[in-house]
């Protein structure tokens, strides 16, 4: 296994559809078991940084895996990288987000089972819990109304669409860690659309792990978060006998 012999390892791995299975309602996920033990065992190894990497937001990433040792977390798409947000909203942008929400909350208001999910800088308008006219009706609205404003990036994902205020990519976030850890192997685990982003800036040696059905620029393909943390636990013990053998 290429990611256990690396002199160098950097991982990082989304949260929803990867280490945990998706649910109607975001606040019910949870990690399969295992899962966090073993990111805290391969951060706890020399040479090896972790990074969970969240559209969610930093502050309910944490609520749900806890601060394990070592374990980076980052929030809302690669925004949120320390405990507070990692941008100042300017005074437009804010009243930007505002208006974002007011819209979108009068939108999914008469929608059951569709719900918002605030961020600091974004609003997630989720529709997994709506029959499926009425979270198809949703989304068209979003995409036809608050997500027309100008300055307002949608982002767009399974079930979901997100309205942020600035701009922000997992792909950009995977390229500041790199540039900060210089690791000689990447590997980055994710399932969902905005998981694209970091597959594609990943280099040659690297690796791409996609969770589930779809198109990908992911060269390996996982079908269920289970096997995802079955792969983290046999690196982990794979990692931990290439360094105890090596000089």
């Amino acid at each position: 296994m290429r990611m256990a012999a690396a002199q160098r390892l950097l991982v990082g791995c989304d949260f929803d559809g990867t280490i945990s299975p998706i649910v109607g309602t975001p606040a019910d996920a949870r990690p399969l078991p295992g899962a966090v033990a073993a990111l805290r065992g391969l951060a706890a190894l020399p040479r090896t940084q972790i990074v969970l990497l969240s559209g969610r937001s930093r502050a309910d990433l944490a609520a749900l895996v806890g601060r394990p040792a070592g374990v980076q977390l980052i929030g809302s798409h690669g925004a949120e990288w320390g405990s507070d947000f990692g941008e100042t909203l300017s005074g437009e942008q804010a009243a930007l987000l505002r208006q974002v929400v007011r819209q979108a909350s009068t939108i999914v208001a008469d929608a059951p089972g569709c719900l918002l999910e605030r961020k600091p800088a974004s609003v997630a308008v989720h529709v997994r819990g709506a029959d499926g006219p009425v979270g198809d009706r949703v989304l068209a609205a979003v995409r036809d109304g608050p997500a027309q404003l100008p300055g307002v990036i949608a982002i767009p994902g399974k079930k979901v669409l997100e309205l942020a205020v600035v701009k922000v990519s997992k792909g950009a976030a995977i390229q500041r860690l790199r540039a900060q850890f210089e690791p000689t192997v990447t590997a980055y685990f994710g399932d969902d659309r905005t998981d694209e982003a970091a597959f594609e800036v990943l280099g040659e040696g690297d690796i791409g792990v996609k969770v589930g059905p779809g198109p990908s620029a992911a060269a390996v393909r996982l079908a269920t978060p289970v096997e995802v943390v079955h792969l983290l636990a046999s690196l982990l013990q794979r990692r931990r006998s290439a360094q105890a053998s090596s000089p």
